[in-house]
């Protein structure tokens, strides 16, 4: 009868001393926090990336906004070679999926102006850019001061891909910039072939 009672108590012996054991219980909240951590790194990685892809495709739309301002005319080749302008601008960051726009704009007397002549390319994939129709009515941003003016509108769109989720198509971000600047010289920019 002795051997049956320490038979019982035995369990209970035993589940009181693994309560008692404090072993592994490092190894128990590492587990549980390490996912959060690594999760709020790859956040913060991603974030990072982000922004600083941003800011480049700021500085190429604005860079191919000055550089159209300088001449006070243009031409088809001219205009193609601003692709390579943005393209180079934005490496070594991934700039095969891209839209750019630019435009001409002659600005009578209000915010708004009429489309002289206007480019536009994609390498995007899935669609594609068609630049605005000649004479079409476009707003500038009032604090531009264009009052009879012509100035130069480029629009920038790059897909940017989150590096850390692979090739996932839900993974893209399009960042943009839209970028106006005033023609430094002349009142208007010519293109000779567009």
């Amino acid at each position: 009868m002795g051997c049956m009672h320490a038979r019982r108590q035995s369990p209970f012996r035993t589940l009181r001393r693994l309560l008692r054991d404090r072993r592994g219980a490092g190894a128990v909240e590492f587990a549980i926090v390490a996912p959060l951590l690594i999760a709020a790194y790859i956040g913060a990685f991603e974030l990072s990336l982000g922004f600083t892809v941003a800011r480049k495709v700021s500085r190429a739309s604005s860079a191919v906004s000055d550089i159209v301002t300088t001449g006070q005319q243009v031409n088809k080749a001219f205009l193609d070679d601003m692709r390579n302008v943005a393209k180079n601008m934005l490496v070594p960051y991934d700039s095969s999926d891209y839209e750019l726009k630019i435009t001409g704009i002659q600005v009578d007397g209000t915010t708004e102006g009429r489309v002289a002549w206007s480019r536009a390319w994609s390498d995007a994939s899935n669609s594609a850019t068609v630049p605005y129709a000649l004479n079409s009515v476009v707003s500038v941003p009032a604090d531009l001061d264009a009052v009879n003016a012509f100035v130069v509108r480029t629009e920038l769109v790059v897909n940017h891909q989150l590096s850390l989720f692979g090739s996932d198509a839900g993974a893209m971000i399009p960042l943009s910039r839209t970028s106006y600047y005033r023609q430094r010289f002349g009142t208007t920019i010519k293109c000779t072939d567009c």
